[in-house]
């Protein structure tokens, strides 16, 4: 796939001068498939149980471990075979015929470039902050195991994004160590004669030299480009310091190092994909650097280069509030950008700026990312149902006339990557079920499989699930105190707080307004009753940061803390500090029930309750995101009534109520009813059957199955047949739509009449063209749709020209007489072949 293929050598040459073996711990340690291959666990426990355990960090522990150590351990036969056992399997897995091979391999599709501004991958790697990364981690991997060829691009960040750490007064505080490159599983990307692989990006007045590094995700690759690089001034060395940090101008320059900077680098490489994804907007400026590069290869303007590359281009839209998405000022585009795309695209900032406005002739509108994702983009989608009709409302004013349905936005709704988040116990479970490669396939039999695990089986792992979270949960609160400055008395409680055979919940997540994270303190006296019931108790674990510029959410974390101190409420309720990944797997393998309260529909998906379908939690949530398409009664709990009801307290009061009384009358009651032999007859056959349904639809497994058949493929065929013969479709679109610009105006409807027997209405129109090609256009006749179903549609038939009428053509159309005839409207819009409308021309005409 590289014409350049890139090196990399090892930091700790020291090492592998030396020891015989190194080299393949080395190759162990570099490989994130030990991030849900749990078979090296014990390999790099034994050399630093310790530091593995706090770190997680494979690479680490060989940075750290003695040469002592390292010699006593590879000439350790047992060692060198597990070892040896371990590598042997990596490397027949990266050899086995995969998903996408079986069933693809015949077709444009050879590479797909994922942008995304973070990655959750592992503990070890901090380049993350919540969702979106965890989206974006969970992918690769499920790209990794299905074989689909896919090359990531992000952002090495020194410091990522901030480390929460709770004081003694119950206050969040921001830390934010230092990401040593050393000490992170990536390695610098070299060129063949050795060189560190370097980038020059220019910038107002100056450039800065990008340093680029990669990461093996299994059969995937990761590239991370930083600006900690000794040549740059010291200011600009410090651009990609902080995940989400600063005011606008450190944004753009993280964005265009993201977008420009990402898509040079896989030009240095080689790699010349037909996909290129854009995992929100914030990637958005990869589309200009992407016919930047096609207008240099291809001598054409910047228009028909656009027009060519954005048939390839894929945005995926997390965000439900317009206020979610990057906006820059005009003087901040200005001041960037200028110099760019007078010398490079050969436009204007003012050319650039309409394709980030709402109206592009509007001077003083900020340019918005989002909107340049959409006039760059071949398909648009949302991340679940729901977010696709909260999306079709952001994005219509880009639609205008449109009616909201068909805003062009369809949706795949997330999924999580289930072999990084099951537990042990789950994993033997689900192994002996379902067989040890069920997730590199289609999924969709494994519900049947699972079906048949007796129900006694999986208490057994709900049990050691849960035990295994409450002594996790002891050692860090513990460690959380201590650190704190708490008293040794209470330091030592923590030790043996909570009862591994209790209903345990979980709350975790960011503490933001809307996710209404202390809907459960709205009646405090009523949550410490549920929790303190003698003869069914309740156990809480709470964990999630405030971003360090929202005192609201800072002061709900205050507010929880606060409450646990409460002594009625000691050791029935926990604030666990630093909300990571580590502490969110062992959470999401050990709760019972995962709580979720957001404020519909502001939760464009939310991926956490996903994580616990694996290890048989059950999730009670408002419908929102996911949950509204994933909920049955079978399946777990809801709250909400499928309505939207704004920031109104009322409502928030309704459904805190409408919390509690399902705890106490559903969920609780259910957990502690046991038959003659005190087995959860009830718990467990819910249990299952949420395992067994959701796992695998809610799984990246087919998310990243439904993108490559629903996005990649249809995207890498189009992208093909308008680069063909340097681009001639492009340069056709373009001239066809610039006849449409300056012919649509003077379009007429005229004359729309119709007549009707028993059964059918016979609709007839004369459309006025003036000198159009009448196979530029389409005529429609549309009705909404009833019910919440899709609208109605029919194409009307140009039956003959209109004599001594230049430009006049007659339409006519059958349809059943099904709804009222006053329900259609007659419309003309553009018509040309592989052009998506409205999304690529947006042109519509209804009749006056």
């Amino acid at each position: 796939m590289n014409s350049m293929t890139p090196k990399s050598k090892c930091t700790n040459s020291y090492f592998r001068e030396r020891i015989k073996g190194y080299e393949e711990l080395e190759e162990l340690a570099l490989d994130l498939r030990w991030t849900w291959n749990h078979s090296t666990d014990k390999l790099w426990a034994d050399l630093e149980p310790t530091l593995w355990e706090m770190t997680k960090n494979p690479w680490l522990v060989l940075q750290t471990v003695s040469r002592e150590k390292l010699e006593n351990r590879l000439n350790d036969p047992k060692f060198c075979g597990q070892l040896k056992e371990i590598l042997e399997f990596n490397r027949a897995k990266n050899a086995e015929t995969t998903w996408f091979q079986k069933n693809h391999q015949q077709t444009p599709l050879k590479s797909i470039a994922y942008f995304s501004m973070e990655y959750m991958l592992c503990e070890a790697l901090p380049i993350y902050s919540g969702g979106l990364g965890n989206v974006a981690g969970d992918q690769l991997k499920s790209a990794s195991d299905l074989g689909i060829p896919v090359v990531a691009v992000g952002l090495l960040y020194q410091q990522g994004y901030f480390r929460q750490f709770i004081d003694n007064n119950g206050s969040q505080m921001a830390l934010y160590p230092y990401n040593d490159p050393g000490q992170l599983p990536i390695t610098p990307l070299r060129r063949e004669n050795g060189e560190w692989l370097r980038l020059e990006i220019n910038l107002p007045g100056y450039s800065i030299w990008i340093r680029t590094w990669q990461v093996k995700v299994g059969r995937t690759h990761l590239y991370l480009l930083d600006s900690n690089d000794a040549a740059n001034f010291p200011a600009y060395r410090g651009i990609t310091s902080e995940l989400y940090g600063g005011g606008p101008d450190l944004r753009i320059k993280q964005e265009m190092i993201l977008g420009i900077g990402g898509w040079r680098l896989l030009n240095e490489l080689g790699i010349q994909p037909q996909v290129c994804h854009l995992n929100e907007g914030h990637a958005a400026f990869a589309i200009l650097e992407r016919a930047r590069s096609y207008m240099k290869t291809n001598s054409v303007p910047f228009d028909v280069a656009l027009e060519v590359t954005r048939a390839g281009n894929l945005f995926t839209t997390h965000t439900a509030v317009a206020a979610g998405f990057d906006r820059f000022s005009p003087f901040i585009m200005q001041q960037h950008f200028e110099r760019y795309v007078r010398n490079q695209l050969g436009i204007s900032v003012n050319d650039l700026m309409g394709l980030g406005r709402q109206n592009p002739n509007d001077q003083n509108e900020f340019f918005n990312m989002a909107y340049l994702a959409i006039r760059g983009s071949g398909r648009i989608n949302a991340v679940s149902r729901l977010h696709a009709q909260v999306s079709k409302q952001l994005f219509q004013p880009l639609f205008w006339r449109w009616p909201q349905s068909e805003v062009p936005i369809s949706y795949v709704t997330n999924g999580v990557h289930m072999p990084t988040w099951d537990s042990v116990a789950s994993d033997a479970v689900w192994s002996t079920s379902c067989g040890k490669n069920r997730w590199l396939n289609e999924t969709e039999e494994l519900q049947f499989d699972l079906q048949k695990v007796p129900k006694e089986t999986l208490w057994e792992m709900r049990n050691a699930n849960r035990k295994a979270l409450i002594e996790f949960a002891r050692n860090r609160l513990s460690k959380q105190l201590a650190a704190s400055g708490a008293k040794i008395e209470d330091i030592e409680k923590a030790k043996y707080v909570f009862d591994p055979n209790v209903l345990t919940l979980g709350f975790a997540r960011r503490f933001a307004a809307y996710k209404r994270p202390n809907m459960l303190l709205h009646n405090p006296e009523r949550l410490v009753a549920i929790l303190t019931n003698p003869q069914r108790p309740v156990q809480l674990i709470v964990a999630g940061k405030a971003h360090p510029a929202d005192g609201i959410g800072q002061a709900m974390i205050q507010e929880w803390t606060n409450f646990i101190r409460r002594p009625e409420v000691k050791g029935h309720v926990m604030f666990l500090s630093d909300y990571d990944m580590n502490l969110t797997s062992y959470l999401v393998q050990g709760v019972d029930v995962w709580l979720n309260t957001p404020r519909r529909p502001w939760e464009a998906c939310g991926t956490s309750g996903m994580k616990i379908l694996v290890n048989g939690g059950l999730n009670l949530s408002e419908l929102d995101g996911w949950w509204a398409e994933a909920y049955s009664p079978e399946v777990g709990w809801a709250i909400g009534d499928m309505q939207e009801h704004g920031e109104n307290p009322y409502w928030d009061a309704v459904e805190a109520n409408a919390l509690y009384t399902t705890l106490e009358r559903d969920v609780i009651s259910q957990f502690y009813t046991r038959n003659s032999e005190g087995f959860p007859e009830i718990w467990t056959a819910k249990m299952r059957e949420s395992m067994a349904k959701l796992t695998p639809k809610y799984s990246a497994n087919r998310a990243v199955r439904q993108y490559t058949e629903e996005y990649y493929l249809p995207l890498a065929d189009n992208f093909a047949k308008r680069q063909a013969d340097q681009g001639k479709d492009g340069k056709q679109i373009v001239e066809w739509r610039g006849k449409l610009d300056k012919k649509w105006p003077s379009l007429k409807i005229c004359d729309f009449r119709y007549a009707t027997n028993e059964s059918h209405y016979f609709f007839d129109l004369q459309a006025c063209l003036d000198d159009l090609d009448p196979h530029a256009v389409r005529i429609e006749l549309f009705a909404e749709g009833n019910n919440s179903s899709a609208p109605e549609i029919y194409e009307m038939e140009m039956t003959k020209q209109l004599p001594g009428m230049p430009g006049a053509y007659l339409y006519s159309a059958k349809i059943p007489a099904k709804r009222p005839a006053n329900h259609f409207s007659p419309r003309i819009i553009p018509k040309y072949s592989d052009v998506a409308v409205p999304l690529e021309a947006n042109h519509i005409l209804w009749q006056h």
